[in-house]
This record gives C-alpha cells, structure tokens and sequence, in this order.
C-alpha cells in the first residue's frame, strides 16, 4: 500500500506542476526578450506587470496554481543563487579600502534609515524590509530575495518592486545629468552612479551615458552592494528567527540555504576560472529564473491591495532614493 501511494505521488506531483511552470517560463522568456530589445525595461518588472495583467483579466484556473507556487519559491532561489556567479570576490577587493567603506555605509545606512522613516509612516514590517533591501543593495532581485526571507505579501513584492523600478530609471538621467552640472570626473562618476542607482541594468545605462571609464568604475561598485546581499539576508534571517522564537512560531532556519548557495557562487567566481560564454549562459539562466518567479508573483496580486497601500510606500522610496544618493554623492566627491 505504502509503495502504491509513494509511486503515485512520484508520478503525479511533477505532472501537476507542469502547466503553470511552463506558462511562468514562457512569460520569462517574453520579458527577457523585451529586456534585450528595451534594456532599459527590467525583465523582471515585465513579467510581473504580465503576471498582474493576467491576474485582472480573468481568475486563473486552478491547474496553474501549483506549477506558479513551485516558480515563486523555487525558481526564485535558484535564481539568487546563480546571481552569485556573477561576482568576484578579487575584483571587489581592487576597489579599495575606502570604496569598500562607502558600498557599506551605502547599504546599512540605506537599510536603517528606510526602516525608520518606514514605520513613522506607518508601513508593515515586511514592506519597509522589502524596499530596504531594494533601494540599498541591488533592486528588484533583493525586493525578491528579502520576500523568501520575511515571509511578505505579493503586493507587496510587487508594490516594492515597481518603486524600484520606476525610481531607478529616473536616475538613469538625473545622474548624467548632475555629474555634467557638478562637474565630476569620471572617478568620482563611476563611484556615485554605482553606489546610488538601485538596478544594475539602470547602472550600466546611466554610466554609459556619462563615459566607457564611468561605466567600468560604476558596475564594479555596483557589484559590490550587490555581495552585500547575502550578509544583508542572513541578518534578516537572524532576525526572523528571533521574532518566531519571541512568539512561540516554528524558527525559519538561521542562514536561509539558498544564501548558502549564493556564497557558493561567489567562490566558485571568484577561483575557479570559468569560460566566458559559462557566465554568459548563467547570467541568461538566472534572468529567465527569477523573471519567471516575478511572473508568478504578479498572478498573486490584486488591484485592490495595491490601491490599499496608497502613497506611503511611494514616498518611503523617495527618502530612500535620496538618502541613498546623498550617501553615494558624498563618499564619491571624498573618494574621487
């Protein structure tokens, strides 16, 4: 009896998956090729808004429900950990010491002061962790990564997600544009760019506008706020962990295991000497990953909680964007 029901388990659990993950991978696909031909277009803002699209038109049927579950937790950690890949633990090093300093001061003050300003204006918890983690480390990727570590609505992933967005692409031309009325060299271009703009696609737009020396400096330190996210997850995940054991609920593990798989990656880029098309066809893979998991995200959410949220979130990524920015500015006129 007992091998009967394992055997139909084994059988019948991967098939009931298979029509909503194949919707998410095809949704992905689309968004990464949007992406491509519209770089400055975010594939994972794309496959949420088609997920929140879908999501309005009509109820979606109930066989997609597991296969979209399996994309939002699943596909979404191996997406984070492929991300690691594209890190080096050498090339963060060659910054130096006092850009190394700034990326951290970027990334804690950032956290703290959007947490603060977050619960004045009255925002959950999760919310204020969610666009944290987006406006100071590496946009929709760490909105994403912080979902999986503090258990958040999909509204408000995807509430978090599109502020980052939408904030980001305004600096692609305010930066330019400031660093021309400051009269910044490219040093100090590069550093302010790379340690205030939130998504790294929006990075490399707004460094390739001002220079290619611009561009070069802004993606490494760009990078390094990027390593900052598996520090950044494990203290969440500490702190979660705190919270459950205060309340008497079951404690989420103290290292989420796919920020031990982004460690990982990070190694495995930093010493091991991988072909370049290897990390082209990784960096494709986690795009179309964590694309797919915003794709089912966005069929989670309501129109209705999105409106319920208001401005408030609206304006928590403003003083987030501008403390940010200040913070950036600041080390890159000492440093450059």
């Amino acid at each position: 009896m007992t091998t009967s029901t394992t055997s139909t388990v084994r059988t019948t659990v991967p098939s009931s998956v298979l029509p909503g993950l194949a919707l998410c991978l095809a949704a992905a696909v689309v968004s990464a090729l949007v992406g491509r031909i519209h770089p400055v277009l975010s594939p994972l803002l794309v496959a949420i808004l088609l997920g929140v699209a879908l999501a309005a038109v009509r109820p979606l049927p109930a066989p997609l429900r597991p296969g979209l579950d399996l994309s939002g937790r699943t596909l979404l950690r191996a997406g984070i950990v492929l991300l690691g890949l594209q890190l080096s633990l050498r090339g963060i090093a060659a910054l130096g010491v006092g850009t190394v300093a700034l990326v951290l001061l970027v990334v804690a003050s950032g956290i703290a002061v959007t947490l603060t300003v977050g619960r004045l204006l009255g925002l959950t918890w999760s919310q204020r962790m969610l666009i944290a983690c987006g406006f100071s480390i590496c946009g929709a990727a760490a909105v994403a990564a912080a979902k999986d570590v503090v258990d958040s609505e999909d509204e408000e992933v995807a509430t978090g997600i599109a502020l980052v967005v939408v904030f980001g692409t305004a600096m692609i031309g305010i930066i330019p544009l400031a660093v021309l009325g400051l009269g910044l060299g490219d040093e100090a271009a590069g550093l302010w760019a790379g340690a205030s703009i939130h998504e790294v696609a929006q990075v490399v737009a707004a460094g390739g506008i001002i220079s290619g020396a611009t561009l070069s400096i802004a993606v490494v330190v760009k990078l390094a706020r990027v390593l900052m996210l598996a520090p950044v997850m494990a203290f969440i995940g500490w702190q979660q962990r705190a919270r459950a054991t205060g309340s008497g609920g079951t404690q989420p593990p103290l290292v989420p295991p796919f920020v031990i798989g982004f460690i990982v990656m990070v190694l495995i880029g930093t010493w091991v000497p991988l072909p370049g098309g290897v990390t082209d066809v990784a960096s494709m893979v986690q795009t179309v990953l964590l694309a797919a998991a915003m794709f089912a995200l966005g069929c989670g959410v309501r129109f209705a909680d999105l409106r319920k949220a208001g401005s408030r979130p609206v304006l928590l990524a403003a003083v987030a964007t501008v403390w940010v920015s200040l913070v950036g500015l600041g080390g890159a006129l000492l440093l450059g």
